[in-house]
């Protein structure tokens, strides 16, 4: 195995709005390690979107390497990007993006027919995972029918299903009331530790950042580490 899982080099990324050009992240450096849950903070618009989505290859950078374990992702064409995303990445957002019409556990099932994995190796996977997110009895309820908390933790499993390299948040507490927030970042801490992958959380609550391995603050488009 590889020592980083996701390695960020020198990533530069400028918007231009008319004759301005923003320079976002500015030779911007990260490095995660397998089973390694990092917290990312910083104020709004400092930039840490636009860091989640280059790392996630949602978006390329004007300059730098993105390297997921030994291969540098940065300059891949739209469909090398997909390709990687589906297998090496999982997401999770504050709002979980749940299809309304099918149960948790087909939501879990779903992107792993899409990598093709067969039915059955899927159900089956999905299963375990609902399993392991405290929700083997809910899996055949809609998203409609399960709390707040309920339906991040199914999205997890989502995020979890083809066993990406490295897991992504943004803000995936930041709907929730505290105590189940509290229980969802709990439950991302010990996954990451449990099943070895990286994980970069997006947050603002900085009680929940200080519970998680390393602390990372943007500040002028690059990182510090600490708060």
């Amino acid at each position: 195995m590889s020592e980083t899982a996701l390695q960020l080099a020198g990533i530069v990324r400028v918007y231009r709005q008319g004759d301005r050009a923003l320079r976002v992240l500015d030779e911007l450096d990260l490095a995660l390690r397998p089973g390694e849950i990092v917290a990312l903070v910083g104020p709004s618009g400092a930039g840490k979107s636009t860091l989640l989505q280059i790392a996630g290859l949602l978006d390329s950078p004007d300059a730098g390497f993105v390297m997921l374990g030994d291969r540098d992702c940065a300059r891949l064409t739209d469909a090398e990007r997909s390709d990687m995303r589906r297998q090496e990445i999982g997401f999770v957002f504050q709002f979980h993006h749940l299809l309304p019409e099918f149960s948790a556990l087909e939501n879990v099932v779903l992107p792993q027919l899409i990598s093709g994995t067969r039915r059955g190796l899927a159900r089956q996977r999905a299963s375990e995972l609902l399993a392991l997110v405290g929700l083997a009895d809910r899996a055949t309820h809609r998203p409609a029918e399960l709390s707040g908390g309920e339906q991040q933790r199914v999205a997890i499993a989502r995020a979890l299903a083809n066993s990406p390299r490295v897991l992504l948040a943004d803000e995936p507490t930041g709907n929730l009331d505290q105590a189940t927030g509290e229980r969802v970042a709990d439950l991302l801490i010990r996954l990451s530790h449990e099943t070895g992958i990286a994980a970069l959380v997006a947050t603002h609550n900085l009680a929940l950042a200080h519970d998680m391995d390393r602390i990372v603050r943007m500040e002028n488009g690059r990182l510090a580490d600490g708060l």
